[in-house]
């Protein structure tokens, strides 16, 4: 079977992440989305997207096909339900489809010739950016269990200060030694070829995925992850890095998400409180205003290949875009378009050109290329935004 995982209704609602990738490719717990659906269903999943985005992210159509909906994390029982469906036979929850069987072009789907089959059990949604963190702490559990079943880790080096032990998976090639590993509120997974240096303090939920290194004392809280190829350092609460991207350094990020190709300055700091401990609201790209999130602790989300200097502070719930670049003193606003250059005196455009110098060595540290196909996509994201930046 041909299973194709669709960006859904919510697709702008995760701004500015799905500027730069489908939402099959938003991670969540240990594994991109795309990753668990993989896992769980056997096959190889390919996306339909945007149009500019599917170069990069080809799907690939059979003339019969099962459409996910992206937004969907899978568990086993959904998985059952996804591999007995038959031609026109649709799965819901509520009025959200999360899964259908067609021969029809996308364009042509028409639910009320469908066969309904309504999904009863608890599913993780991820609807809004901030659920990338607040659901992250399930999420990793469920991938830590999908993981690590049946397997055996590698043995805990007897420098390592432990609780609950039989919640901690390491993988083969991870070097630690000395740190403090505490598993009791959920599980703690340090992937293949990862570093975790002296002194670090690691309260689960946490993962630390492949090749990527936690710095020396770091102190970090769950229900954490940090992405491939990543390096990070000083105090990191309930917050994810998707990948390729360093907070290398002391400094507090709380209750955030990072896209890829990040970069935190030293001793940068967000506040996730605000002062009066009100609700906090985050920029929302449909409206074009301040949206509610429901939530008290909220704190910074930066799109791809976004950048601050050092000492940068940032206020609660604050969005940067794709390919921004923030320095200097003092608070920058709370909303910070794509492609903007600057801080709390203002701002100017951050020309595509100079973006793509610094995307090509950034990538090239990492021994991957930036392609056309990366350029073209940066480049549709500048024009795209060019409104927000009113500069």
């Amino acid at each position: 079977m041909n299973y194709i995982l669709f960006d859904g209704p919510h697709r702008n609602n995760l701004l500015p992440f799905t500027y730069t990738r489908p939402v099959a490719d938003i991670r969540i717990g240990i594994l991109t989305i795309r990753e668990k659906w993989e896992h769980y269903l056997g096959y190889t999943i390919t996306s339909v997207t945007e149009d500019y985005l599917s170069e990069k992210f080809p799907m690939v159509e059979f003339e019969d096909n099962i459409m996910i909906n992206a937004s969907y994390l899978p568990n086993y029982e959904v998985a059952e339900l996804i591999k007995g469906l038959s031609e026109n036979q649709a799965i819901f929850k509520g009025e959200d489809v999360i899964a259908f069987y067609t021969k029809d072009t996308q364009e042509e789907v028409n639910f009320s010739t469908y066969e309904p089959i309504e999904f009863q059990d608890e599913i993780i949604k991820i609807e809004h950016t901030w659920d990338i963190f607040s659901k992250n702490g399930d999420a990793l559990k469920d991938d830590f269990e999908l993981l690590t079943k049946g397997r055996k880790s590698q043995p805990i080096p007897a420098t390592i200060n432990v609780i609950k032990s039989e919640d901690i998976f390491i993988e083969e090639g991870a070097l630690l030694n000395f740190v403090t590993l505490n598993a009791t509120n959920g599980p703690i997974y340090i992937g293949k070829n990862t570093e975790v240096m002296e002194g670090s303090v690691i309260r689960g939920p946490f993962a630390l995925c492949e090749n990527s290194t936690v710095k020396m004392a770091a102190k970090i809280y769950g229900p954490t992850t940090v992405g491939p190829f990543s390096k990070v350092g000083g105090e990191i609460n309930n917050s994810v890095i998707f990948g390729y991207s360093n907070k290398g350094h002391d400094g507090f990020l709380g209750n955030s998400v990072l896209g890829e190709w990040c970069n935190i300055g030293a001793d940068s700091n967000n506040s996730n409180l605000k002062n009066n401990y009100a609700e906090v609201r985050l920029w929302d790209y449909e409206t074009e205003g301040f949206a509610r999130t429901g939530l008290q602790f909220c704190g910074l989300m930066m799109g791809d290949h976004s950048k601050c200097g050092i000492n940068t502070m940032f206020n609660t719930g604050t969005i940067v875009g794709v390919s921004a670049n923030i320095f200097g003193s003092g608070f920058p606003r709370n909303f910070i378009p794509s492609f903007s250059w600057g801080g709390h005196s203002g701002f100017t455009t951050y020309k595509t050109n100079k973006a793509f110098e610094v995307a090509k060595v950034v990538m090239a540290r990492r021994a991957i290329e930036f392609t056309d196909q990366d350029a073209a996509i940066l480049e549709h994201v500048f024009n795209q935004t060019k409104k927000f930046r009113r500069i």
